[in-house]
C-alpha cells in the first residue's frame, strides 16, 4: 500500500472488477471501464419479450436459485421509471454499469393495487418495475406485502392507501397466498420472495406484543403455496424488525446487548416463535436501524452501527439459515446530516453488517422529485454527459464488487480510532468519522483523509 495515489471509489470498484475477471480467465485481466460494464451489463440479463404474461424470454439466462445475492438495493415510491425519457435512460444505463440485486414490493412503493377485487388483477405497475429491474441486468426479488382492501375489510374495488400498513383479516390469509401464486407465476424468473414487510399489522395491542401466531399463520400459507408454484423459489421472511432499548433501560430489554443498547425483548419472542413454527424457509429476513426506539444513537452515531454486527452474529447463533438484511437504516428524524456525513455512517454500517456475515442486505433508497436528497442512489434530473450516480450507488457497488457473501475478512488496524477499516487480502475499505482532515497510517501505511471520507485503498 503506498501514501499516494489512491483510488477513489469509482476507480477501486473497477480494480475489484477486474480481479473478478481476471479469476474469470485464469490470469491477469486488463480491462477497460467500458469493456468491464459490457462484460458485467450482458451477463445473465433476460429479454423483456417471450412470456405471455410475464415478459421473459424462456430460452434466456435461467432465474438465480442461491440466497446469497450479496448487495442491492429497494425501490420506493419514485424510481427510475418514473421520469422523462432522457432522464430514465441515463438512470437505467447507470444502473446497468454494475447489476445489482432490486426489490419490489407487490403494493405500494412505485406498485398499485395489483387485486383491486377479487379475481380482478392489475399489475402494470409491478410489471414497470420487474421490466426496470430485468433492462439493468439485476437479480429481482419480490416482497410479498402490502394487500388489497378487501383483504382486511375494505370495499373491493377501491384502494385506500392510508390502510396500506394494515394486515389481511384471517379469513383473508389463504386469499392472500393465492395472490402470491399468482404473482410467482407471472414472473418465472423471479426465485426470490419476502413475505410480508416489519410485521406491519401484525402488532395485538392488548397484550403489548407482535402477533406472531399470525404472522406465522400468514408466512405458512404464502410459503405453502409459493413453492407449488415452484420448488426452487426461495421464500424466507418474518422481516421482523431489530428493534432496540438504549444503554440503561431494563423495559423490555433483552440480554441481547451492546454500547448501542438491548434488543427488545419482544422482537426477540416474535423471532423465536417464528423460528419454531414456521413451515419451512430458505433464508431470514430482518431489517433495523442503529437508532434505539427513542430515536437515539448510543454512544455515538458510529459506534451505534456496531449494532448490525452484535445482531447479525446473534442471529447465526440462532438459526443456521442464511441471513437476509431487507433495509438498515442510520439517521435519527433529526439528524441533518450533510451527504460526506451520511455517507461515511453508511459506510460504517455497511462495514459492520458485513462483518456479520449476512448472504444478502439491500438499501432503502430514498429517492425523491427534484432537490437535494441526501442519501439518494442516483442524482436527480442528470443532463446529458452528468454524472449520475450518487456517493451510496459508488458505496454499494464497491461492496458488491470486493466485499461479496462469503467473505474472508483480514485483521486490520489503524492508529488513529477515528479511522474504521474494514478489508481482505486484495482491498481495504477506510473511513475516516472525523469532520476534520488528518493522517493516519492504516495497514501499515500513511494515509492522508479529508473529512469524513471513505476511502477504498488496494493492499
Amino acid at each position: 500500500m503506498t501514501d499516494a495515489p489512491r483510488e477513489p471509489p469509482r476507480q477501486a470498484v473497477s480494480a475489484a472488477l477486474r480481479r473478478a475477471a481476471a479469476h474469470l480467465t485464469g490470469g491477469t485481466a486488463v480491462l477497460t471501464a467500458t469493456a468491464t460494464a459490457v462484460l458485467l451489463a450482458g451477463c445473465g440479463t433476460p429479454s423483456d419479450s417471450g412470456s405471455r404474461e410475464a415478459g421473459w424470454e424462456r430460452g434466456g439466462a435461467p432465474p438465480a436459485t442461491d440466497t446469497g445475492l450479496g448487495w442491492g438495493f429497494t425501490h420506493t415510491q419514485r424510481s427510475a421509471d418514473g421520469d422523462g425519457p432522457a432522464e430514465r435512460k441515463a438512470i437505467v444505463d447507470e444502473l446497468s454499469v454494475q447489476p445489482l440485486p432490486q426489490v419490489q414490493a407487490i403494493m405500494g412503493w412505485g406498485a398499485g393495487n395489483p387485486e383491486p377485487s377479487p379475481g380482478d388483477y392489475d399489475f402494470d405497475s409491478l410489471d414497470s418495475r420487474i421490466s426496470l429491474i430485468r433492462r439493468t441486468g439485476g437479480t429481482p426479488v419480490i416482497t410479498l406485502c402490502c394487500a388489497p382492501d378487501w383483504m382486511k375489510g375494505g370495499k373491493a374495488g377501491r384502494t385506500d392507501w392510508s390502510r396500506i400498513e394494515e394486515a389481511p383479516s384471517p379469513e383473508h390469509y389463504d386469499d392472500f397466498a393465492a395472490l402470491s401464486a399468482r404473482i410467482a407465476e407471472r414472473y418465472p424468473d423471479v426465485r426470490h420472495f419476502v413475505v410480508w414487510n416489519e410485521l406491519k399489522g401484525f402488532w395485538n395491542p392488548d397484550e403489548g406484543r407482535w402477533d406472531y401466531e399470525g404472522y406465522t399463520r400468514l408466512y405458512n400459507a404464502v410459503h405453502k403455496a409459493v413453492k407449488k408454484v415452484d420448488q426452487r423459489n426461495l421464500v424466507g421472511g418474518p422481516y421482523l424488525g431489530m428493534d432496540s432499548v438504549p444503554p440503561g433501560q431494563s423495559h423490555h430489554a433483552s440480554a441481547v446487548r451492546g454500547p448501542w443498547g438491548s434488543l427488545d425483548q419482544r422482537v426477540v419472542d416474535a423471532l423465536d416463535y417464528w423460528l419454531a413454527h414456521r413451515a419451512g424457509a430458505d433464508f431470514l429476513a430482518v431489517d433495523g436501524s442503529s437508532a434505539a426506539r427513542d430515536d437515539s444513537l448510543s454512544p455515538d452515531r458510529f459506534t451505534a452501527t456496531e449494532k448490525f454486527s452484535d445482531v447479525g452474529r446473534w442471529l447465526h447463533e440462532r438459526s443456521s439459515l442464511p441471513l437476509w438484511w431487507s433495509e438498515w437504516y442510520v439517521t435519527t428524524s433529526d439528524a441533518g446530516w450533510q451527504e460526506d456525513e451520511h455517507t461515511a455512517v453508511q459506510a460504517t454500517a455497511m462495514m459492520e453488517i458485513a462483518r456479520g456475515d449476512p448472504a444478502a442486505a439491500f438499501y432503502w433508497n430514498p429517492q425523491k422529485a427534484g432537490g437535494r436528497c441526501t442519501g439518494c442512489l442516483w442524482k436527480n434530473g442528470p443532463a446529458p454527459g452528468d454524472e449520475v450516480a450518487g456517493p451510496m450507488l459508488e458505496l454499494l457497488r464497491g461492496f458488491a464488487a470486493a466485499f461479496p457473501p462469503g467473505t474472508e475478512f483480514a485483521t486490520l488496524w489503524a492508529d488513529d480510532a477515528r479511522v474504521r477499516v474494514l478489508g481482505d487480502a486484495d482491498t481495504v475499505l477506510a473511513v475516516n468519522t472525523s469532520g476534520r482532515a488528518l493522517r493516519a497510517e492504516v495497514d501499515g501505511e500513511p494515509v492522508d483523509f479529508g473529512p469524513y471520507e471513505v476511502a477504498w485503498l488496494q493492499r
